[in-house]
């Protein structure tokens, strides 16, 4: 049986290199039971007896956000041999605040004392040896990004599992909070025990007024009458209200850990670089702008200069095995109807979806150095200012950042606000982020129409969806969603060089869910194209597609579209298919164009979309309603199909006023 383990540490410590240290590439992501919080867990390194499993990214174990509800629920649920908490030691005051609560949790851990070469370089120096004799627990100095100390971890680890001690002191108050915590642990013993908490935990919880804890040990009349007389008392003799009281004495006692374990001579280097370039990226009128800027210099790279070049060469290795195929076919004698399904339905609608395979991996590469150097929190900070006036916080653009790679996870993202309006509202917005799905339709139509313009049309699509997620914000704030966002308090975390490891593992991560689409959703949908393309609703096969059943089905929607300048029923079909998945725009147009390269395609859309059409196509597809898939991630999250559906409802039809107005200005200009 595997021993299970839990990785716990505050956000921007350097959680994510640490764990990719330890499990290479012997991991997998899901969702945590019941909830839609992202899990990460893999086999440690030549440990495969050995689950870690990465928790989210929290400051503290009062359950005041979803990853904290998970990250606690987890621990005490699911009972980890041992815990591994993450520090980072260039910020150590702050980040033991949740490591003296995971103590009182009574699980065996181990520290990892993380970005020990910052604190070196500095000339500043933390006794690790007297640290661990304060708090009773191994602690072991690393620098994950470096790969440094790593070993040494693993051997505290496996110590720590085979031999399991829980921390040798969890008991660090004093005074009035020590009265209030003890006198409440003499009451609750019995029912903590029953209910599996830690008895120090669960006094502590109470003390600090838990509700989940409350519930969770059915308190009686007369003990809640006891608590809150306790409670009372310390309030007025520390004048101070209950989590105040409680804070204070966990910062008092990691102030007299620092004091004996810590020499500070100044700030790190990483720290006075962030504080300098931070003047620059987060001024008041020049953050914005530079932003944009820089997301404008990433798409050029990413759809110009670099990804052009590689996608044709892989266009062109596509085509070759598809000519391979062809002949393999002919040679063997296969029926026509078999070569048309394999060569123009699978093989077109496919490899059409996988030429843009380089772009999508190119672009996260780019986003993923911007999150991994820190500058993505900054982003989220000046941001907070311009969410503001639309109802919404900084924390909101988080969600909304997830969603340029999928509006799946983005959607269930909103977990993370403690406000309900905030996440409702967040909801309806965060799809009019231009998703990594919809990067094949921009590629397709940006090649055939805007070639040399690549880089500025992508860039331009991705401000669409931003603006028109702004005026739609203005819009829902004085009407559905009416009252204040909730307060923004974030840690910028210093600037460091992103580990080439993670970066690389993203890029694999996200192509491997590319590829496994392609050849599941993209495959089947590739093949009912074909079907209904090639069959009348006779079933006869149709040697013009004009007469197939697909035709017929998308001359009805056509006329809907005349308004937006694409009335082509091959253009309208596509839309609907793209419900399925995004990718699904792509390889039906190439399935009805009979389309056999990217060049051929080129050609034939020039057939169905003027230039200034073809902007409309695009606004419509950046700006209506998401897969299925996020529709239904919309429907769970809002907890009503009513809700989901006005949602879609909502957005499909500013994507329709939108492209309409795009297409009359575009008509009037250039028409």
């Amino acid at each position: 049986m595997s021993d299970l383990l839990a990785l716990a540490g505050n956000q921007n410590c350097g959680k994510t290199t640490l764990f990719n240290c330890l499990t290479g590439s012997n991991q997998h992501v899901g969702n945590f039971p019941g909830v839609t919080v992202e899990k990460k867990e893999g086999s440690i390194k030549g440990h495969k007896d050995m689950i870690l499993v990465d928790l989210p990214g929290i400051y503290s174990l009062s359950p005041y956000t979803s990853e904290e509800v998970v990250t606690r629920d987890f621990i005490l649920k699911e009972h980890p041999k041992a815990v591994i908490n993450i520090v980072d030691a260039t910020n150590i005051e702050r980040n033991l605040y949740l490591s003296l609560q995971l103590m009182e949790l009574g699980i065996p851990m181990v520290i990892a004392l993380n970005m020990m070469d910052e604190v070196r370089a500095s000339g500043n120096s933390i006794d690790v040896k007297l640290l661990s004799a304060h708090l009773g627990v191994p602690v072991i100095p690393i620098s994950a990004g470096k790969n440094e100390g790593i070993s040494d971890l693993l051997d505290a680890v496996t110590e720590t599992v085979r031999h399991p001690k829980p921390p040798v002191r969890m008991d660090f108050c004093r005074g009035e909070v020590h009265k209030a915590i003890h006198s409440i642990a003499h009451i609750i013993e019995d029912q903590a025990k029953a209910a599996g908490y830690p008895l120090r935990f669960a006094a502590t919880k109470l003390v600090e007024g838990d509700e989940l804890m409350m519930k969770a040990l059915h308190l009686t009349c007369d003990q809640k009458h006891i608590l809150d007389h306790v409670v009372e008392n310390m309030e007025k003799a520390l004048d101070m209200d209950r989590e105040a009281a409680l804070a204070d004495m966990r910062y008092t006692y990691i102030e007299e850990i620092c004091r004996d374990c810590v020499v500070k001579h100044r700030e790190t280097k990483e720290q006075v670089r962030s504080e300098k370039i931070d003047r620059l990226l987060t001024h008041k009128y020049l953050g914005i702008p530079i932003f944009l800027g820089i997301m404008l210099l990433i798409f050029w790279l990413t759809f110009s200069v670099l990804g052009a070049p590689l996608q044709d060469l892989l266009d062109s290795w596509i085509g070759v095995g598809t000519d391979w195929l062809e002949g393999v076919l002919i040679s063997a004698g296969t029926s026509e109807w078999v070569r048309s399904l394999l060569i123009d339905g699978v093989c077109a609608g496919v490899g059409s979806v996988l030429s843009f395979l380089p772009i999508i991996v190119l672009l996260f590469f780019f986003l993923s150095l911007l999150e991994d150097s820190g500058y993505m929190a900054r982003v989220a900070f000046v941001m907070d200012k311009m969410l503001r006036k639309i109802g919404l916080s900084g924390r909101s653009f988080v969600p909304m950042l997830i969603g340029f790679g999928c509006s799946v996870p983005a959607i269930m993202a909103t977990r993370t606000l403690s406000s309900d309006r905030d996440r409702k509202m967040t909801i309806v917005l965060t799809p009019f982020m231009s998703c990594s799905a919809k990067l094949p339709i921009y590629g397709m139509i940006t090649m055939a129409f805007f070639p040399k313009q690549g880089g500025i049309v992508m860039f331009s699509l991705y401000v669409l969806g931003m603006v028109v997620a702004i005026l739609s914000g203005l819009l829902l704030k004085s009407t559905i969603f009416k009252g204040n966002p909730v307060p923004f308090v974030m840690e910028l975390p210093s600037y460091r060089m992103p580990a080439l490891r993670g970066v690389l593992m993203l890029m694999w991560e996200k192509a491997k869910d590319f590829i496994r689409k392609a050849f599941t959703i993209i495959f089947v949908a590739a093949i009912v194209i074909w079907f209904l393309q090639s069959f009348d609703w006779s079933l006869n096969w149709v040697e013009d597609s004009t007469d197939s059943i697909l035709a017929s089905i998308g001359s009805v929607i056509a006329p809907l579209f005349i308004p937006l300048g694409f009335d082509d029923w091959r253009a309208s079909t596509a839309l609907i298919t793209g419900l399925t998945a995004k990718e699904s725009v792509v390889s039906t147009l190439t399935v009805l164009t009979g389309a056999a390269s990217d060049a051929q395609l080129s050609a034939v859309l020039h057939t169905i979309f003027t230039p200034v059409s073809s902007i409309s196509f695009l606004a419509f597809t950046v700006l209506y309603m998401p897969c299925v898939a996020a529709f239904a991630a919309t429907k769970r999250e809002l907890g009503s199909l009513r809700a989901a559906v006005a949602t879609a409802a909502y957005q499909t039809g500013v994507a329709y006023a939108a492209a309409f107005v795009i297409f009359q200005f575009g008509q009037l200009f250039f028409g």
